[in-house]
């Protein structure tokens, strides 16, 4: 039996009963012990209830503080969280700036370009001698003052694929070679330049051009066929002549590419393809289609030249691709979803081992590759060339150098 039924059942059997009371005191009547008796049940279901009923409110309180301060726990621990991943993102913004300071620094840094005396240039004159290598014979990087090509610079019209869309017109620089003729049909190299620089990075602005000196030579001396090299701006957004405006807009240049640069020079220049005239499907042409560069350029080559242009261009060259470049796995799977059929002519890549901005990416992106797919045959369409060097243009001429005998064949 409960305490309270206990309770209730004495004071009811004590009021019928009639109990007595102490010396010198009258018996009340019956009925005035019941109506106490009762009284006293009443008080003590009201004191039972009420013992409760606080007992309840307590409880509830207790909750409502437990519940608060766990609530004031989670508000403090986001809290503490969101400052911590604000603190992480601006670690890592500070580190992208620090790594993007210290590429520019190197990429934009002047070198003298070694060159290969051993080969005596008049002696071999006009003769085919050139070869991959590690250093440029002296016969391939002098300056030629008869039968040698031409640079134009131009501009395309093209689109903000950063911003908003909205029209512009960009820059580019083109390389023509000796005795170039409208009536023939040339293949077309497309070179990128780094994220410190933009179309005059490669110095196709005179006679006195590397690259210029270089094609001069090697056509000059029949090692290869002519054909035409286009050096644009790979920032494809309206702010492309600042050379600090956001880096990311490097990463919409494939639809320039496609959509703008190549129908431009296509129907300006006599080459293969015929991008732009009506029915023209671009894919039919790609064998004559080239694209290389160097750092940023690099990147630009393997994420936007192989991994999404890979219909339209078949030839490929990487020198100190950039750390945001593809993983090999990740080309792989790329090529294989979106490209299952497109043959790679060639992919050639070039870095210095001494690079301590692109080493480490360039191999992840593509040393790998004829290990992970057959579509990469070491020595018949794919080479990878590593020697002593930095993040500089003493790699990257040797490495359009060799590329240029590659390319095309």
């Amino acid at each position: 039996m409960s305490r309270k039924r206990w309770t209730t059942f004495l004071l009811v059997s004590a009021a019928l009963m009639g109990l007595s009371v102490g010396c010198g005191t009258t018996a009340e009547p019956a009925n005035s012990g019941a109506y106490h008796a009762a009284d006293s049940v009443a008080a003590a279901d009201a004191a039972e209830a009420g013992n409760e009923k606080d007992k309840e409110t307590e409880a509830i309180s207790e909750t409502e503080k437990t519940g608060k301060t766990a609530a004031t726990k989670e508000t403090e621990n986001t809290k503490e969280t969101e400052n911590t991943n604000e603190t992480e993102r601006e670690d890592v913004q500070d580190t992208q700036k620090d790594d993007i300071a210290e590429a520019i620094k190197q990429e934009t840094a002047g070198v003298k370009i070694e060159t290969d005396d051993s080969q005596d240039a008049g002696e071999t004159e006009g003769e085919p001698t050139a070869e991959i290598s590690e250093l440029i014979p002296t016969k391939y990087s002098s300056r030629r003052y008869k039968q040698c090509g031409t640079i134009e610079h131009i501009t395309y019209p093209s689109r903000d694929y950063f911003g908003d869309g909205s029209a512009l017109e960009k820059p580019a620089n083109v390389y023509l070679p000796y005795e170039y003729d409208e009536t023939k049909q040339y293949n077309v190299l497309y070179l990128m330049h780094g994220i410190g620089g933009d179309e005059n990075e490669w110095g196709m602005v005179g006679n006195t051009s590397q690259i210029k000196k270089i094609m001069d030579n090697l056509i000059f001396n029949g090692d290869i066929e002519p054909f035409i090299v286009v050096t644009p701006n790979g920032r494809s957004g309206a702010d492309f002549a600042n050379k600090s405006s956001d880096y990311n807009s490097f990463y919409e240049f494939g639809k320039e590419l496609r959509n703008d640069l190549i129908p431009y020079i296509e129907s300006h220049y006599a080459t293969y393809g015929k991008a732009g005239e009506a029915d023209y499907d671009m894919k039919a042409d790609r064998e004559h289609r080239a694209m290389a560069g160097l750092s940023m350029g690099g990147m630009q080559t393997i994420n936007i030249g192989m991994c999404e242009c890979l219909d339209i261009i078949g030839w490929f060259g990487a020198f100190s691709a950039a750390p945001t470049s593809y993983p090999a796995a990740d080309v792989v799977q790329k090529i294989d979803e979106q490209f299952p059929g497109e043959e790679i002519k060639y992919f050639y890549n070039i870095c210095g081992i001494d690079d301590t901005i692109a080493y480490q990416s360039s191999s992840t992106a593509a040393k790998k590759l004829p290990q992970l797919s057959d579509r990469f045959q070491d020595g018949e369409n794919y080479m990878w060339q590593e020697l002593k060097g930095g993040h500089d243009f003493r790699i990257w001429y040797l490495g359009f150098y060799n590329f240029a005998q590659l390319v095309f064949k």
